[in-house]
């Protein structure tokens, strides 16, 4: 098992270790609730290093990307980010991934840690049409999201770059806690903004350290994987192996809106015509009507009675203080409003499907 820099850090801290993405991570320290409101309200710290990084870089670079991935590559510019998922041949997905301009002709690539080997031997295959440079650098990185409302104001003290001037999804490459050529980046998968830090190895528990000595007068605190978990899901983001998956379609998903055919990337054309007609099943938000918390797996039901789908993800939602959870159901039953039921053992759950996101801030 794979443990990240900052491993004894968190034993230290008092963190519960899991095993998530091949790696020992922090589950929680003091409490999911705890955690997850102190980042809704102020600002808190994931160690996110067991996520993926890889270079792509050179002449080809773009023609690759646009063929590798789901979002129009050519609408970027060096200094901003963009949300794709990696499409395979068969009307799934590889990954979902971040991708970072860099510079004219050269991207960052952000992937799941679970799937880092896979992705990589996915893209490496691709790239043999391209000769693009690809180097995969994940074991040269750390990646440290520090989100919440309070984070930009608590970390300005620690660059000269403007926080509060970069937009949302964007990123710059400059000198942070005195550590020089850190990325850092307006993205995040809480919905409560911040940043995040793309740290060399050798400098993450330097900068950890400026960060928490910062950030103390605003209260800042650790987080685990636990609260990242119910942060995503009150905003209705997809999780790699919930929502989306090799034989999951992206456009059931709602991911139609990083889908561009136009492009040609692989599996354009089945995935261009099911944006245009629609498909059968949908990803949707629900609520719970009563006490019950919703779980990956759980059957959904019509009102009379008549399986229509499954719970992909669900919990008690921290921020709303009701069951709240995402699944795929029949697309009759998938409008706003509809009333829907979840089994729990063997009672039936009333719930309503709500827009996304669940939480707004």
């Amino acid at each position: 098992m794979l443990k990240t820099t900052l491993y004894d850090t968190h034993i230290a801290l008092g963190a519960k270790m899991v095993s998530f993405g091949g790696f020992l991570m922090p589950v929680q320290y003091e409490g999911v609730t705890k955690e997850h409101l102190c980042v809704r309200d102020g600002v808190g710290v994931f160690d996110v290093s067991h996520m993926g990084e890889f270079f792509v870089e050179g002449a080809q670079a773009l023609s690759f990307l646009q063929h590798l991935c789901s979002n129009d590559i050519e609408k970027l510019v060096p200094g901003k980010a963009q949300y794709n998922y990696l499409p395979n041949t068969t009307g799934g997905v590889v990954d979902d991934l971040i991708v970072y301009q860099l510079a004219e002709e050269r991207f960052l690539l952000v992937v799941n840690a679970s799937n880092i080997e896979k992705d990589w031997n996915w893209v490496s295959k691709q790239n043999e049409a391209f000769g693009a440079t690809i180097r995969n650098a994940s074991e040269e990185y750390a990646l440290l999201a520090i989100q919440g409302p309070k984070a930009i104001e608590a970390m300005q003290s620690l660059t000269d770059v403007v926080l509060a001037k970069l937009p949302f999804y964007a990123h710059q490459t400059a000198a942070f806690a005195g550590i020089e050529d850190i990325l850092i980046a307006t993205t995040g998968y809480t919905g409560s903004g911040g940043l995040e830090l793309y740290i060399p190895t050798t400098h993450v528990q330097e900068v950890w350290d400026a960060v928490f000595k910062a950030g103390e007068a605003f209260g800042i605190a650790p987080i685990g994987l636990a609260a990242r978990d119910t942060l995503r899901l009150e905003m209705g983001y997809c999780l790699y192996g919930n929502e989306i998956n090799e034989d999951q379609s992206p456009i059931e998903a709602g991911l139609g809106w990083v889908t561009r055919p136009q492009t040609n990337f692989i599996n354009a054309v089945a995935l261009g015509k099911e944006k245009t007609e629609g498909t059968a099943n949908c990803l949707v938000g629900f609520e719970l009507q009563e006490r019950g918390i919703p779980r990956t797996g759980h059957e959904l039901f019509d009102t009379e009675g008549t399986s229509i789908g499954r719970v992909t993800s669900g919990t008690q939602a921290p921020s709303l203080g009701k069951g709240i959870g995402l699944g795929y159901v029949i697309k009759e039953h998938s409008t706003i409003g509809s009333k829907i039921q979840l089994q729990v053992r063997n009672k039936m759950l009333a719930a309503t499907v709500v827009s996304l996101p669940f939480y707004k801030a």
